[in-house]
């Protein structure tokens, strides 16, 4: 199996048994907490097939976990490094769909990547693929926590593999570095995490929030990067970037809706839309307080959108008040 999923392109590679898992209870009382903020998709009915994953495949046996490295090295790219090629979840789908037809032309599957209803962090441990780390990410020994996930659930019976020792022991660096102090006892509060903010959060990002958002106008990397798991975390030549990924925050303020588009054609930026990434690029500015910012951010603060232009309005305040500088 392992063999066959890295003729496939995945590193990494493991089974687990398809029946209900035991962190449910704990996924169970995350949502009830509020924790997944705006993100309905995981509180909604959708949440109670998390319970099974025979309820997204009657007569499943097995469930293949595989890992896909995205690592191409240092970023200092405003845009996250899973975000700056090739949308993963078409490349995951075609190749574990080449997986599930290597395996066995005789069996019923689902074909699954994060947008499916179903614990994969959890299983991916079961299967031996890592860790569940005090960051949230599935973490392997050698090769660190810059992977994608995937899973082809199986009729199959295969023998499953063993999950891995938790190797976090007294670390706590991602908990430290986090700015918005989302990480607590290995859970993340999404209501706070940078990623959800910039992504997830379609209306108004909290303004107590916003200064604590850096220049991450798509996801954020810090958790990963602080981890001493990823200090040797090896490279791929896969998802090399669709765009230029050092546009300065002044170019991407001035990109039209349609420049946008174009930009990140069949990348996962185009989830922010268009005025949700705008949104994020005047809170970026304002969160630097860099004068160079004020000329662009002006232009952002009569913007049609209210949501773009509050928070332009928003950065211009900070940096008057931080720079004694009018803004007006």
């Amino acid at each position: 199996m392992k063999r066959l999923a890295q003729e496939c392109g995945f590193e990494l590679a493991g089974i687990a048994a398809a029946q209900p898992h035991p962190d449910f209870a704990r996924y169970e009382a995350w949502v009830g907490a509020g924790m997944a903020g705006e993100m309905r998709y995981l509180a909604d009915h959708r949440a109670e097939m998390r319970r099974d994953p025979r309820s997204l495949l009657p007569g499943a046996r097995s469930i293949i976990c595989v890992g896909k490295l995205y690592f191409r090295g240092a970023n200092d790219s405003v845009i996250s490094r899973y975000a700056q090629g090739r949308d993963y979840h078409d490349v995951l789908r075609e190749r574990l769909e080449a997986l599930a037809q290597n395996v066995s032309p005789d069996h019923a599957y689902k074909i699954c990547v994060d947008t499916a209803p179903l614990l994969e962090r959890s299983y991916a441990r079961q299967a031996g693929l890592g860790w569940i780390g005090k960051n949230t990410c599935l973490i392997n020994e050698p090769l660190g926590s810059w992977f994608f996930l995937g899973e082809i659930i199986t009729t199959l019976e295969i023998a499953p593999d063993h999950p891995p020792p938790d190797r976090c022991g007294t670390c706590s660096r991602c908990v430290e570095a986090c700015p918005t102090q989302a990480l607590t006892n290995g859970t993340l509060d999404a209501r706070l995490c940078i990623s959800y903010l910039n992504i997830e959060l379609r209306g108004p990002i909290p303004e107590p929030l916003r200064i604590h958002m850096g220049e991450n106008v798509f996801g954020c990397d810090i958790c990963q990067d602080v981890c001493p798991w990823n200090s040797r975390a090896p490279e791929t030549e896969d998802f090399a970037p669709m765009f230029d990924a050092s546009a300065s925050l002044q170019e991407l303020a001035a990109l039209s809706q349609e420049q946008f588009r174009e930009t990140f054609r069949n990348t996962p930026v185009t989830r922010a839309k268009y005025h949700g990434f705008l949104r994020n690029v005047a809170t970026a500015m304002g969160s630097a307080g860099d004068l160079r910012f004020i000329e662009p951010l002006q232009k952002l603060a009569i913007h049609p959108d209210p949501l773009v232009a509050g928070h332009a309005q928003w950065a211009l305040r900070k940096i008057a008040s931080e720079t004694g500088v009018s803004t007006r």
